[in-house]
């Protein structure tokens, strides 16, 4: 399942280091609202086994009308965030936490909810376009985040599309091709600084794997809003 919130925001810039940085604390402090022992759960690894990804997807608030700034990440009154699960019980939690307030912390800034509404299910075929409205994460094994025209990035991802499908009990055959991808970004967060480029790929794979990558996102720390899905 996955669902987006409208939200209104100040007129005023958006610390960058808050854009992906505050991501997982919401995602943990709303399921907490609905489930405490789940977000525990999640938040401390025990969900699945040790360093695997958390099964929770989330975008960085977007705002429509924002005023145009220099290098800074601008709100306005009208903004949208989009979350999923491919967990029923995590998806109902998240929705059931967000529809329960009228307000959204989003680091400094407090958002006000005006409304949230689910998205259709799509029916989904074996092969997709996949389109991603902020940065994909791939890490090479040197620890080195790679971008889309890097040699090794599409077998890296499809590694972790693979992972994500063992997790979730779903066929982990696939195949994968990058079609296009944004511009560098960086991002400080939580733990370090993330690397990564929006991308749009072609997946070949199980119906159901590419529904649940719609509703959890594309490559690593989904939980902290990068690659997802639009």
């Amino acid at each position: 399942m996955r669902f987006y919130v409208d939200v209104a925001g100040p007129d005023t810039a958006l610390p960058w280091k808050y854009v992906h940085g505050v991501a997982h604390a919401v995602v943990y402090s709303v399921i907490a609202d609905q489930a405490p022992s789940l977000a525990t759960q999640l938040h401390d690894g025990s969900w699945a086994p040790p360093s695997s990804p958390r099964p929770v997807g989330i975008s960085p608030p977007v705002f429509v009308g924002a005023r145009r700034k220099p290098s800074a990440y601008m709100m306005s009154g009208n903004g949208r965030i989009w979350f999923g699960s491919p967990i029923p019980a995590l998806a109902a939690s998240l929705l059931a936490g967000v529809t329960s307030r009228r307000e959204l912390r989003w680091g400094p800034v407090t958002l006000t909810i005006k409304g949230a509404q689910l998205e259709p299910t799509a029916e989904m075929d074996s092969s997709a376009v996949l389109e991603t409205r902020s940065p994909v994460l791939v890490k090479a094994k040197q620890d080195r985040y790679l971008l889309p025209d890097d040699d090794g990035y599409a077998d890296v991802l499809l590694a972790n599309i693979r992972h994500k499908a063992d997790l979730l009990g779903l066929p982990n055959d696939a195949e994968l091709q990058v079609l296009a991808a944004g511009q560098r970004r960086r991002f400080e967060v939580s733990g370090g600084i993330r690397i990564g480029a929006t991308a749009t790929v072609r997946l070949d794979a199980d119906p159901r794997l590419i529904g649940a990558l719609r509703e959890w996102g594309l490559g690593l720390s989904n939980i902290q809003g990068f690659g997802w899905v639009r």
